[in-house]
């Protein structure tokens, strides 16, 4: 690949290299800048349910986003390189009496008989594509490296440092917008996730509507991970005990076979808060596209995001 790239990316989470690939795969030469290695990243560390409703702002955008990458992962779970499964599941919630309509048109939608209702008022089963993030995030590298991409670990401080090596900027660095892009509006919202070793489980389980605490675990071929909170404004790396041993109870009262399981991690990330989702070129230079604020949902907007971007630079 030639020294000067068409377009460097900013920012190697999911965001970035979902963004890359596919302007790598449009014939465009493309780098990624990542201050952190793959595996430090805040995406590899998320349990990565895909489905479920959006409640995401913009929503006429999210929607849409999300249903071309529901789409994209569904093709990708028939390899199973790709670390992405069509899995079934149950998504359940304490607040409210009965399910909600929009629970009806998701994938595999049935009632939870009372018996798989764990004692939540509202329950369903649903299916939808579960990803093993470390595993996708290295295919995604894969392929971006067959379609001529590169990737480069430095640390940017300025996003006019990589608008001097290409001519395009695509700025994907999720919580770090808050200082590149200079936007107050972008904050933390740590969060916790214990991996253990998987005891059979193929099922996953979420709790919705929570805004702090809830219960939820996603079940990959060697290991689960068990979640999960949210702590806003919180900038803390350092895993929280009292966190680990309140996730661990919550899950194991709901999955039994987790109470013997061993603890293989304990990880905690950052997710990139924001009012709504930014993705638009700057007001003042349209050479530099922004790309983030996904909070939790970086992942199951990828794919949307990232062919939204490839068409605005493409075709202009």
């Amino acid at each position: 690949m030639a020294d000067r790239a068409d377009v460097i990316v900013v920012g190697g989470g999911v965001i970035g290299l979902t963004t890359a690939v596919c302007l790598a795969e449009s014939g465009l030469r493309v780098k990624v800048w990542s201050s952190l290695l793959r595996e430090r990243t805040t995406s590899a560390v998320a349990g990565a349910m895909i489905g479920g409703p959006v409640f995401s702002e913009p929503l006429s955008s999210t929607v849409r986003w999300q249903r071309a990458s529901m789409d994209e992962f569904t093709e990708l779970a028939k390899d199973p390189r790709t670390g992405s499964r069509v899995a079934r599941g149950r998504l359940v919630s304490r607040l409210g009496n009965s399910i909600p309509p929009w629970a009806t048109e998701l994938p595999g939608f049935q009632p939870c008989t009372p018996a798989e209702s764990a004692g939540f008022p509202v329950a369903f089963w649903i299916t939808s594509p579960l990803v093993d993030m470390p595993v996708y995030l290295n295919y995604l590298i894969d392929r971006l490296i067959e379609a001529g991409g590169d990737i480069e670990v430095r640390t940017v401080n300025s996003l006019e440092e990589p608008a001097t090596a290409a001519p395009v900027v695509v700025n994907c660095t999720g919580v770090g917008a808050a200082a590149l892009a200079n936007d107050d509006q972008v904050h933390p919202i740590r969060g916790q996730h214990v991996v253990v070793e998987n005891p059979g489980l193929d099922d996953f389980f979420y709790e919705g509507g929570v805004e702090t605490d809830w219960t939820c675990y996603m079940p990959h071929s060697s290991r689960v991970v068990l979640g999960g909170n949210a702590a806003p404004d919180n900038w803390s790396l350092t895993p929280d005990d009292t966190q680990t041993q309140a996730i661990l109870a919550r899950c194991i009262a709901i999955e039994p076979r987790l109470a013997t399981a061993k603890i293989l991690a304990v990880e905690v990330g950052l997710r990139p808060g924001r009012p709504t989702i930014r993705l638009e070129p700057d007001p003042t230079n349209p050479h530099l596209i922004h790309c983030y604020g996904h909070a939790g949902t970086g992942v199951s907007m990828s794919w949307g995001c990232a062919r939204e971007i490839t068409t605005l630079l493409t075709n202009p």
